[in-house]
């Protein structure tokens, strides 16, 4: 054969060691991670090692732990036993660990115990955002979506059901004592009285474990209604028959009939809730709640995620992890969310109607803020005649009128380019569609820790494509 081909030697002996760099192309995203990650502050996972004695094998490096972490998240990949496969099969992720294989164990116990530390990383990347120029706090569009807890809807049970389980472990560990007292006796009486094991029987110590989980499921859901109710009952104000005082004449003017009308509402539902619960409980994680999934149209095991996207290049100035299933209430918090973490107001935010609420537009820090925010949910004609259900107030006749400008409409029309993507980015893209860690508070770092990588990616795209102008949103 005349054609001559490179060697393929799978046995070849390097003279000299092979060096890291040579492993990536110039501008790839694990490079950027470890650069990136020497301009974050890690002192707060550093803080962890130095409170213990230093006894032991020498650990892995933090920095190099991060470094695998912040990449994965990057790329989608969050179980730890895929990276540590990732080590050893990817270059990259082998690059990013020097050339060292940390196992599973160490990388579920790391992310576990600096979980708090990673999603502060979140604030760190948004201010290297900000000083790359990707954010302008011009129009900030809010937006949630529903990522799927850690958890199997089948292990949620109604207050009803478990209720009928509380009566029949009650009965089963009824039955249990007493077969067990007949069974001392009969033992006493053959072989005379004597020392007594401490130790339950296995089935009667397990029936209690099972009756006590079920009564703190019990306990915890009528706790909530509970709550629930007293929040009804603190913003409803009943109005006294005949003419009103002044009193209620000023706070009429301050709420209007149907707000009225949907404290009144919520009262009545908050008090046949207190009488029975609706809300079913989950063993696996009772901090998610059931909840529908549109992109799916199926009800799923969920939190509900908020976002906030700057509109320049939709880098996320603010994320926050909720229980409600609905965003009705999120927009004072998602605008208080954005005054911390971006370090100034916005000058527009925008949100679909899923964010009316009256009485939050008139929330004290939405002020000096152009809030566009439309009280319908489908687009309507400037003559059409408004349908009963929505709202009719002042703040809503004057919303529709803001939205129908020339300015408003160019700025509403922009929410959908800004945030939805971001959603797509996530989900899609990267796979982000279900939770690793259970609980709140876990949740809430690893959302931001998503986030904080998603801006990285951001940064990272800004750094290396070419740039004209305006960064373009990608």
């Amino acid at each position: 054969m005349n054609k001559r081909f490179r060697v393929c030697d799978l046995d070849q002996q390097y003279l000299l060691p092979p060096s890291l760099q040579d492993w990536l192309p110039e501008n790839h995203l694990a490079r950027f991670v470890a650069e990136v990650t020497d301009e974050l502050n890690l002192s707060g996972i550093y803080a962890e090692y130095e409170r213990k004695d230093g006894r032991g094998l020498a650990a892995y490096h933090p920095l190099l732990l991060t470094r695998l972490l912040l990449y994965g998240y990057a790329i989608g990949v969050t179980s730890s036993r895929r990276i540590e496969k990732a080590t050893h099969e990817d270059v990259a992720f082998r690059y990013l660990a020097a050339n060292q294989h940390p196992d599973h164990d160490t990388l579920a116990h790391f992310r576990r115990t600096h979980l708090e530390a990673l999603a502060g990383l979140f604030v760190q990347a948004l201010r290297l955002c900000q000083k790359a120029g990707l954010v302008a706090l011009g129009n900030v569009a809010i937006d949630g979506t529903k990522i799927m807890a850690n958890a199997s809807r089948d292990r949620s049970a109604s207050y009803q059901k478990l209720t009928e389980r509380e009566q029949y472990w009650k009965e089963t560990v009824d039955k249990l004592l007493a077969d067990a007292q007949r069974t001392d006796q009969e033992e006493d009486e053959k072989w005379g009285q004597g020392q007594k094991p401490e130790a339950l029987p296995a089935d009667l110590s397990d029936a209690k474990r099972r009756l006590a989980r079920i009564q703190q499921a019990k306990a915890e859901l009528e706790r909530e209604a509970q709550e629930m109710l007293k929040e009804a009952q603190k913003n409803f104000i009943p109005r006294k028959p005949g003419r009103p005082t002044k009193e209620q004449a000023a706070t009429e003017e301050k709420t209007d009939q149907q707000q009225y009308e949907k404290a009144k509402a919520r009262l009545r539902r908050a008090r046949r809730n207190a009488e029975s619960p609706t809300r079913e409980y989950n063993f696996v994680d009772p901090d998610s709640r059931l909840m529908m999934d549109t992109g799916r149209n199926a009800f799923a095991q969920a939190y509900n995620t908020q976002v906030a996207a700057d509109s320049r290049a939709q880098v996320i100035v603010a994320a926050e992890v909720k229980q409600t299933t609905t965003d009705r209430a999120q927009l004072v918090p998602m605008v208080r969310a954005i005054l911390e973490t971006a370090g100034g107001a916005p000058q527009v935010v925008t949100a679909d109607a899923g964010y009316w609420d009256t009485l939050s537009l008139r929330d004290p820090c939405l002020k000096g803020i152009e809030m566009l925010v439309t009280p319908d949910s489908k687009p309507r004609l400037p003559d059409e005649e408004l349908p009963v259900k929505v709202p009719h107030g002042e703040e809503a006749q004057a919303m529709r009128k803001r939205l129908a400008s020339e300015t408003g409409k160019a700025l509403y029309a922009q929410r959908k380019v800004i945030v939805e993507p971001v959603f797509g980015q996530i989900k899609e893209a990267r796979g982000f569609r279900r939770f690793r860690m259970r609980g709140l508070n876990r949740v809430s770092a690893e959302w931001k820790l998503i986030c904080a990588t998603h801006n990285l990616l951001k940064l990272f795209r800004h750094r290396t494509e070419p740039q004209f102008g305006c960064p373009a949103m990608a």
